[in-house]
């Protein structure tokens, strides 16, 4: 994380496996860093020799109220960067089939209480930053297929892909990220597993994983957005990267970024198709 001078880093939900990483990999670049949990852990005690902040907060149901809210917001003063990293993949299951209220709560989960989050926290941001402020969500999958079993997550994800668009078109002082990370090693895939085959074919495709499958490595998610901090909005702001496949880091891909201001949003197919009217 060399392309910026130290900052604050606030990492919602920063004890997930992708959140301990970023968090110890920023802690040791200088950075001072403030995260969220809901479960402590050895990796959030380990961080704490760090110089890591921790907060017991789960904002499942956006901004909460208290003692350990209060303080956090005061540690979350004068922030440069935002990292959103809460998910969860239940319910799994076809819409029809699960419950309306455990789906309605994925969505609450997985995308409002994200926004509610950085609504109140957008005011305490650091507006001088030189780049400006950066603020990561994470990606799932569902851009260009249909995820069956998975709606709520996905439809979720697919919500803060054009809520970063659209955030980065009414705050240009702000830059707006989303990042996909791929098939990552972590503790996300457990509801998946304990679904079992009632997940359809992500069960056999995640179980494969487990088996010997190829994961996206962790250094290589820190790497992205690493990269991140050191691009400006032109390159960045509104868009939707894959870790995976995205050649972030070339120099071609940022040209044609600053060339194309639709590129790596979400469009709808086969605008440049015309058919006859009746």
């Amino acid at each position: 994380m060399t392309a910026t001078p130290p900052g604050k880093c606030l990492l919602v939900a920063g004890s997930s496996d992708i959140g301990l990483a970023l968090a110890e990999d920023w802690a040791r670049s200088g950075h001072a860093v403030v995260g969220t949990y809901r479960t402590w852990s050895t990796g959030c005690e380990d961080l704490r020799t760090l110089g890591v902040e921790w907060f017991p907060l789960a904002f499942e149901r956006g901004c909460e109220s208290g003692e350990p809210a209060r303080r956090f917001f005061e540690a979350a003063a004068g922030w440069d960067v935002l990292v959103f990293l809460s998910g969860e993949q239940s319910p799994v299951g076809d819409f029809a089939d699960v419950p309306f209220a455990e789906w309605e709560r994925s969505i609450q989960v997985n995308f409002l209480s994200q926004l509610s989050l950085l609504h109140a926290l957008l005011p305490h941001r650091n507006a001088r930053a030189s780049l400006g402020p950066l603020v990561i969500f994470f990606a799932g999958g569902g851009t260009n297929n249909a995820v069956v079993k998975y709606s709520a997550y996905t439809v979720s994800k697919i919500g803060l892909i054009k809520m970063v668009e659209l955030l980065d078109a009414e705050m240009p002082s702000v830059r707006f990220t989303i990042v996909g990370p791929g098939w990552v090693k972590t503790k996300i895939h457990e509801t998946t597993l304990n679904t079992g085959a009632a997940a359809g074919a992500n069960f056999e495709k995640t179980r494969e994983m487990f088996r010997g499958g190829e994961w996206n490595p962790m250094e290589k998610v820190v790497a992205c957005c690493n990269w991140l901090l050191g691009q400006g909005r032109e390159v960045i702001g509104g868009r939707n990267f894959s870790i995976v496949h995205d050649a972030w880091g070339s120099p071609d891909l940022g040209d044609a970024l600053q060339a194309d201001p639709s590129l790596y949003k979400l469009r709808r197919s086969g605008n440049e198709r015309q058919f006859g009217r009746d």
